[in-house]
């Protein structure tokens, strides 16, 4: 290190797991990242990706500045001049034709942003436009619906005591590659093996034998889709062999007779041939589940992006209570984070509900206040009062990670009025806007994760102020959302603290609290003020100034149980057999008799990779990390297929070509391509990731296929045929 040399703490923002990182840093340039010890969460872990993190910092195809469509032709422009183009458009649009002829697009990025949280729920307020899209619609909507339907709080979601548990089941979900998810913990892998140390039990659910299932010790490889069957199975055994305790949770229970009632059909013996695992094996699992002291079922994408993904999200967690597991020590329980809402006494609420709106074209129903990402380019390309005329996206590249790509694609070329991209790249997406407004990279950014504390193991609170001061052409994030609203709004050169300024009179309103509170919050920001005021309001009795001074962080303690406070449905307990649940069985009831596919398909997650966002850092590309289709030998045989080929895959949505990996990591039957390929389109700027472009899977899907409870699209378990091109 040179005597020009500074460190600095900072959460690393690339993935769900939060770790805490030291920066090393020589003038204003990121040189070295290594695991913070020091953290009072992840204890010095780190990842590919956190190593990574000067590259991804200093990538030299950031957009730097604005750029704005002049003449069809994207050019640099001053921050004035593109807030002014949005302010000219989006009102008037909206003036003409109404708030629901502008569309928000949210990218998963969001949440891995301090900015991200903060400003996007004010610019929907401001908006009033209920077509809004999220990647919760290709990912974790199933989850988000069950916990409402169950708890009345889509975002009351229990997470796996893993420091505690004796017996975890793990189904559709890969934490060794993934990092966790909707499960925030770091060094997930390190947990995992401290689990079997102390003589605990580790079971894998899934159809690929990977890195998480090798480290099992029981991998069960399911035919992909039936993730429901399964647990139904499960669930039923439970009931009778009379295994079923729910112990102190049962007394907040509503609906166990009717569930017990609705799934007497689903036995180990029917659900066999869909799901292709022997009823002795089912009964084991359900045998070990009840016998262990403590245990816990997590399931995550593999269960959740399928035709039955919120039934399995539901008996997900139907498990966990049946077994006396949920709000319990070593089993699943609600985190609290230090931004909640201080809990409230136990009572009623307003419970959760379903398809309050649909979207104009084919009727979807809404999920938690937004719509299938699906949908978006009928909703763009359809004529009538209505049609999305201006889009807003802000971190998000649907293109490559919405059902047929070169639709969106269409749409967004030919179908819009005006869009703004929110984005550090001109990519698959943003290449269409007719402004880009790009963030600066993480160095330069406070960082707080409002999200994922929310999903954390362990309960604890972190925050990172910038590592490296704000160059002075970019403009903060928080600021760039901050102006984005007041440009929509119709209070266009406004100072941003405006925004602020209202948020923090709207919660003090909402608490009660003395509007006098405003005066007394530290921070140098807006941003910093808002999580002031939202410490103080919180569980913990917390400030900025304290949360300053313990830059590695707090530890506010282990998980507690928090039954019955979180409960927020209308009766004040658990609906354990809610009503769309209910309409919605017969249709897995229906699965037991289908015909089975031929080769289906799966997806599958890269340690060095996060959707589509990572793949233009030189330090992660290669290795493992690259866009092959996994094919069993079995398969590739029957089909004239050798290791390195190409193979065509084609299927309702399209076709597409990639090498063939020749491997038994999938079972028979099953191919796999990972998801958040496809760089190859004209016009972006991220030369890495072009000159290694990939596939998109997501072509292969035509739309249609749709969990029909969230509106989540079907991105595994997808029938295709598979050939050896000569």
């Amino acid at each position: 290190m040179s005597t020009n040399s500074r460190t600095a703490p900072r959460i690393c923002p690339l993935c769900e797991a939060t770790c805490g990182l030291i920066l090393t840093i020589e003038g204003t340039s990121v040189t070295g990242a290594r695991g913070d010890r020091d953290d009072v969460f992840s204890q010095g872990f780190i990842c590919p990706k956190g190593a990574a993190f000067g590259g991804l910092d200093a990538d030299p195809d950031r957009l730097r500045t604005p750029l704005i469509r002049t003449d069809g032709v994207l050019r640099e422009a001053s921050w004035e001049e593109a807030f002014d183009a949005i302010a000219a458009r989006v009102p008037a649009l909206i003036e003409e034709h109404g708030p629901q002829s502008v569309g928000v697009v949210l990218g998963n990025p969001n949440v891995h942003t301090m900015a991200g949280a903060l400003y996007p729920p004010v610019l929907l307020k401001t908006l009033r436009t209920r077509n809004v899209f999220t990647a919760s619609t290709l990912d974790q909507m199933p989850k988000h619906v069950a916990s409402g339907l169950l708890f009345g709080d889509a975002h009351a979601i229990a997470v796996p005591d893993l420091d505690r548990t004796d017996h975890l089941l793990l189904i559709g979900a890969n934490p060794l590659e993934s990092n966790g998810s909707l499960c925030t913990a770091p060094d997930f892998p390190g947990k995992l093996k401290a689990l079997r140390r102390r003589g605990g039990t580790l079971t894998v659910i899934d159809p690929r034998r990977t890195r998480t299932a090798r480290l099992a010790d029981r991998h069960v490889a399911i035919r992909p889709g039936a993730d429901a069957l399964l647990l139904a199975a499960l669930a039923h055994v439970l009931i009778e062999e009379k295994l079923a305790d729910p112990g102190p949770l049962a007394g907040h229970l509503d609906g166990l007779d009717e569930l017990t009632q609705a799934l007497q059909e689903f036995t180990p013996e029917s659900v066999t041939a869909a799901c292709d695992i022997d009823a002795a094996t089912i009964r084991t699992l359900a045998r070990e589940l009840a016998a262990a002291p403590t245990a816990a079922v997590y399931g995550r994408i593999g269960s959740c992006t399928v035709e039955h993904g919120t039934l399995a999200s539901w008996l997900v967690d139907v498990l966990n209570i049946l077994t006396g597991n949920l709000d319990r020590p070593g089993g699943a329980l609600f985190p609290l984070s230090a931004t909640a809402r201080a809990p409230r006494p136990a009572a009623p609420g307003k419970g959760f509900s379903l398809g309050r709106w649909a979207s104009r074209v084919s009727g979807h129903p809404e999920a938690k206040g937004e719509l299938p990402m699906a949908a978006l380019s009928e909703e763009i390309e359809t004529p009538g009062e209505g049609r999305i005329r201006a889009l807003l996206v802000i971190a998000a590249n649907p293109v490559l990670s919405a059902p047929d790509g070169d639709r969106l694609d269409r749409a967004l070329a030919g179908g819009l009025d005006f869009m703004v991209s929110v984005d550090p790249y001109l990519n698959e997406t943003s290449r269409h806007a007719d402004v880009v407004l790009p963030p600066p990279p993480p160095s330069q950014s406070a960082h707080f994760d409002f999200a994922f504390n929310s999903f954390a193991v362990r309960n604890q609170v972190r925050y990172s102020r910038p590592a490296v001061p704000l160059d002075a052409d970019r403009m903060d994030e928080s600021e760039i959302l901050a102006r984005l609203v007041l440009a929509v709004g119709g209070m266009h050169g406004a100072p941003p603290h405006t925004v602020d300024d209202l948020v923090i009179d709207t919660a003090l309103t909402a608490a009660g609290a003395p509007k006098e509170l405003a005066g007394e919050l530290s921070g140098t920001s807006g941003p910093e003020r808002r999580l002031d005021l939202m410490l103080r309001l919180g569980p913990y009795d917390l400030t900025l100034d304290r949360l300053l001074a313990h830059p590695h962080g707090i530890d506010l303690g282990p998980l507690e149980p928090r039954v019955p406070q979180l409960l927020k449905t209308r009766s004040g307990r658990v609906e354990l057999f809610p009503a769309p649940i209910a309409a919605d069985l017969p249709r897995l009831r229906r699965a037991l008799d289908q015909e089975r596919a031929g080769l289906v398909l799966v997806g599958r997650r890269h340690l060095r990779s996060n959707n589509s966002w990572l793949h233009n850092v030189a330090a992660l590309s290669g290795g493992s990390n690259v866009c092959t289709l996994q094919i069993h030998p079995k398969d590739a045989a029957r089909i004239g297929l050798v290791d390195g080929a190409t193979a065509r895959i084609k299927a309702a949505g399209g076709e597409i070509e990639a090498p063939a990996e020749v491997t038994d990591a999938v079972r028979e039957g099953v191919v796999s391509l990972p998801h958040g390929w496809g760089h190859g389109r004209p016009g972006t700027r991220m030369s890495v990731a072009s000159a290694t472009p990939g596939v998109n899977v997501n072509q292969l899907l035509d739309g249609t296929l749709l969990d029909p409870l969230s509106g989540t699209a079907v991105l595994n378990a997808v029938p295709v045929s598979v050939t050896a091109l000569a």
